[in-house]
């Protein structure tokens, strides 16, 4: 995870594609107009940030910090590599990190639960057609649900600008060097993006099957792409990603007449590392298996429904 790789920063962009953007490393949303960026800053005492609530969004912003202690959450971890630090503070720095990004996405979770939302975290490695087959979804399904998008890149906005073309609203959220998107980064996308009750979250992560693993961001569920252009051993070398993941989508299946990948070897693979996955071959080109994706999607999005239904009516 990221004592190996020392991710850094995150800067956010809105649906509406502002150029004033900033990369720095606390995130706040300020009231000149629906401009989204982050700033650094240090403290030795408790303070109170003017943010833009949700108000059923209960984020812990009134944290105390000790002296250079910032919300950069890769710096903190870049760290690890100073000489003289101990097996023993690294395993705590770790801790901290994740009983931290734990706390928020509890927070994140909560809203969701209150607002009846299906969240659903999309990991993959680089070039697995997440944002294909995201935008294919969308098309397919914005005639029944709302649905809005949160893209975790490193740089650009492609990604977020491929799928606000579908109509859906999208924000893109920019890492530097960050690895993965933090349960933090994803609690300030919502107050921006503003859920509507009742819809789906679609969390594009950033391309990479090792670090997301361990950062909770909320979600429902964890659906892993793995295309069939990759190896098929994919699972058995990156086991933590399938081991934490619900539904395992085997993607651009349009493409297996074309290649040498045997289909049963990676799902076998797959159900050595997580027993309980479920797998679906599907192609956002062709169409293959995405009504069974899509059958996968209504019958949890109706449950998250009820429940906030319940919830209410208790």
């Amino acid at each position: 995870m990221c004592t190996v790789c020392g991710c850094g920063t995150a800067t956010q962009e809105n649906e509406k594609q502002k150029d004033d953007k900033h990369a720095h490393a606390h995130h706040h949303v300020h009231a000149h107009g629906d401009h989204v960026h982050s700033h650094p800053h240090d403290h030795d005492h408790p303070h109170d940030h003017d943010h833009h609530h949700d108000p059923d969004h209960h984020h812990h912003h009134d944290h105390s910090h000790g002296a250079g202690e910032t919300h950069d959450y890769g710096a903190g971890l870049a760290g690890v590599h100073a000489p003289g630090l101990s097996q023993e503070r690294i395993v705590q720095i770790e801790r901290d990190i994740l009983s931290k990004n734990r706390s928020y996405a509890e927070d994140n979770r909560g809203l969701f639960a209150r607002k009846g939302v299906l969240a659903l975290n999309f990991v993959s490695s680089p070039g697995s057609g997440k944002t294909s087959l995201l935008v294919r979804t969308i098309e397919d399904l914005n005639d029944r649900h709302g649905i809005a998008v949160i893209e975790g890149d490193q740089q650009t906005s492609n990604d977020a600008e491929r799928i606000r073309a579908t109509g859906a609203r999208a924000l893109q959220v920019n890492t530097g060097k960050g690895c993965h998107l933090d349960a933090h980064m994803v609690g300030h996308a919502l107050e921006t993006l503003d859920i509507a009750d009742n819809s789906l979250l679609f969390i594009e992560n950033v391309g990479n099957l090792v670090c997301p693993a361990a950062f909770d961001l909320g979600e429902a569920h964890k659906v892993v792409l793995l295309s069939v252009t990759e190896g098929e051993d994919k699972p058995a070398k990156y086991p933590d990603m399938f081991a934490v993941a619900d539904l395992m989508l085997l993607n651009k299946s349009d493409l297996l007449p074309h290649l040498d990948f045997d289909v049963g070897a990676c799902i076998a693979h797959a159900l050595r590392v997580n027993p309980n996955l479920q797998t679906l071959v599907v192609s956002a080109k062709s169409g293959e298996g995405l009504a069974a994706f899509y059958a996968w999607i209504e019958a949890r999005a109706a449950l998250a429904r009820r429940k906030a239904q319940e919830r209410k009516a208790g």
